[in-house]
């Protein structure tokens, strides 16, 4: 099937122009000023983009659909899960697996999710492997595994699962000689359990207890402790998840500085825009995530890194629960409230709100941090994340002139709420595109259940980066 897109502004690379953009076979064929529309097969499959942008579909790779995290299981399986996401621009997800019973092998999950995606999911999804344990057959698993199309492992560095120094090592050097990136959650588990119990025996079990007891310093000395274990490792990829902090930055930074090579950094919507005073409301129990929300200075910050390059990608985190009944489990206790929030919906328009129209980033660098990085980071490139000939079709038409606002009521996921409930918006998705087809019109799923593909994706590859400004400071 053939669609021609004319006249929008294209944001591709550095800077945009003003182009058509032929589609063919699920690609794109060209791109070009003035393409005649005597090529197409079918004239009516001409959409006019004038007075918009046009941009790459957007890539999560940072989201937990159907994630059972013990006391409780996300409420957005792949199904409404990636209908909300492509709703929001986003055409692709690479998504983190749980854990799955204890002491089971990497591919036991990889088996697992395969179910829970075929056949529900509308966009194109890979997963990122989970290491609960280490041993010889795990180490000898990640190179299956990325044979298979994962090669990525997230380490966590605090809940149950939780690996310590010797065992992430062993990884970061497993990852590094497979060409593989090695993902870290990274927060001090043991200093982050005795604050709790210490919060909890003082009868200080209100939401805003939850960041009290993660301080930006059990972040911070996480981080800055995997940067260490990966430059043992000989400057293994590393990826540092959900960055919220100024002094985290700090660390990277500073490892950055001294020479380390390798070193990617994601933040999210949530720490860009919204601060620890959340907790203080009423419906504070919406906010408990981890890390916790911070202060307005760190978001400032991590604005100043995005706009610097030190930060290399805008993820989501996409974790969402009910407040009305899986959140209401912390209403006593914030302890036993489930730690996560929606967010891969609302994540594009927020970041062209924000930052674009408010002059915080450059379209440009929104480009590079919802599409390009994530893509090239995770072995996505040149498939997603670009508008060029040979790329998927996966694109998304911007009415930059449209104003709104941000309402739980326009949103697709199963989630009874928005954490960014009234907010204006510059700007509006018109529609999106996956593979060629359109997915969403005007804020309306168009698409068809299970439309999706498994992505598997390549290995690392550090030239993609070779001649990126990560970090100007």
């Amino acid at each position: 099937m053939q669609k021609m897109i004319k006249n929008g502004y294209i944001y591709a690379g550095t800077e945009g122009y003003q182009a058509d953009i032929l589609i063919e076979d699920e690609k794109i064929k060209c791109i070009g000023k003035n393409i005649p529309t005597e090529v197409l097969k079918e004239k009516e499959n001409v959409i006019d983009a004038d007075g918009c942008y046009i941009l790459p579909g957007a890539v999560d790779v940072h989201t937990h659909m159907d994630l059972d995290v013990g006391i409780a299981r996300a409420v957005d399986d792949f199904y409404e899960g990636t209908v909300a996401a492509v709703c929001g621009g986003t055409t692709s997800i690479v998504d983190h697996m749980a854990f799955g019973p204890a002491g089971v092998p990497l591919h036991y999950q990889f088996e697992v999710y395969k179910k829970l995606a075929e056949g529900k999911a509308v966009i194109d999804y890979g997963f990122h492997g989970t290491a609960q344990h280490v041993n010889d057959r795990i180490l000898s698993e990640l190179e299956t595994m990325a044979a298979d199309g994962i090669p990525s492992v997230k380490i966590y560095l605090t809940y149950g699962f939780k690996l310590n120094d010797a065992e992430s090592l062993q990884i970061l050097k497993k990852m590094k000689e497979i060409n593989g990136i090695t993902a870290f959650h990274c927060e001090n588990h043991d200093v982050i359990e005795f604050l709790k119990q210490k919060y909890k025996s003082e009868g200080k079990t209100a939401p805003v207890y939850h960041a009290k007891s993660r301080p930006n310093l059990t972040e911070a000395e996480a981080v800055s402790r995997v940067l260490k274990l990966a430059q043992m490792a000989g400057d293994a990829p590393v990826y540092i998840v959900h960055l919220s902090c100024k002094e985290s930055l700090e660390a990277v930074r500073e490892a950055r500085k001294k020479g380390q090579k390798n070193i990617f950094v994601e933040t999210c919507p949530q720490y860009l825009l919204l601060t620890e005073e959340c907790y203080e409301r009423e419906d504070g129990l919406k906010y408990i995530m981890s890390p916790p929300l911070r202060t307005r200075e760190d978001c400032e910050a991590l604005w100043e890194g995005l706009m610097d390059g030190s930060i290399q990608v805008v993820a989501t985190d996409h974790c969402p629960f009910r407040y009305g009944k899986e959140k209401q489990m912390g209403k006593e206790d914030f302890t036993a409230c489930p730690n996560g929030a929606p967010g891969v919906e609302e994540r594009l328009m927020l970041l062209y709100s924000e930052g674009v129209e408010k002059g915080r980033i450059p379209m440009s660098r929104l480009v590079e941090v919802l599409c390009t990085n994530p893509a090239k980071i995770y072995g996505l490139y040149p498939q997603k994340g670009i508008l060029q000939p040979g790329a998927d079709a996966d694109l998304v038409i911007l009415d930059p002139k449209a104003q709104g606002i941000l309402t739980h009521e326009k949103m697709h996921g199963a989630a009874d709420y928005t954490a960014y409930e009234g907010m204006k918006i510059h700007g509006r998705i018109r529609q999106v595109f996956s593979r060629g087809q359109e997915l969403v019109r005007e804020n309306q799923f168009m698409g068809k259940k299970g439309s999706g593909h498994f992505l598997p994706r390549k290995p690392y590859c550090a030239s993609l980066f070779a001649h990126a400004l990560l970090d100007k400071k």
